[in-house]
C-alpha cells in the first residue's frame, strides 16, 4: 500500500475512533457509512439488517467508477441500487484496498 495512502487511511481511522470513542476498522467504517447513506433513524438492526447498511455504504462508494446505478427508496425509506457494470475479478486483498481508497475518497469529499 502506498505510503501516503496508508497515512490518510491511519489519520481517518484515528479520527473516527476519536468521534465514535471505539476503535475503527473497515466493516465499522463502512456501517457508519452506510448508516449516514440511510440517512433514517435506526434503534434496533437485526444482523441482516446490518450487513444490508454495509451493503448500502459499498454501492454507495462505488457507484462514482460507474459499477452502481441509484434507482430510488423502497417504501421503507431503504435505498437501492442496481449493478451497471460489473467489478473485474479481485482478490480478498485487492477488494479491501479498493473499498479503503473509495472510503478515504467519500470522506474527503463529504468532510
Amino acid at each position: 500500500m502506498e505510503i501516503e495512502f496508508r497515512k490518510k487511511w491511519d489519520e481517518l481511522l484515528r479520527k473516527m475512533a476519536e468521534r465514535f470513542k471505539m476503535e475503527m476498522d473497515l466493516k465499522s467504517m463502512l456501517f457508519v457509512i452506510g448508516l449516514q447513506e440511510l440517512g433514517m433513524k435506526t434503534d434496533k438492526l437485526s444482523k441482516d439488517q446490518k450487513l444490508d447498511v454495509m451493503h448500502i455504504a459499498v454501492c454507495s462508494l462505488l457507484e462514482p467508477y460507474g459499477h452502481y446505478k441509484y434507482i430510488g427508496r423502497d417504501k421503507d425509506g431503504w435505498p437501492h441500487w442496481e449493478v451497471v457494470d460489473k467489478l473485474p475479478f479481485l482478490n480478498g486483498e485487492e477488494q479491501e484496498l479498493l473499498i479503503r481508497k473509495c472510503i478515504v475518497e467519500y470522506w474527503e469529499k463529504y468532510n
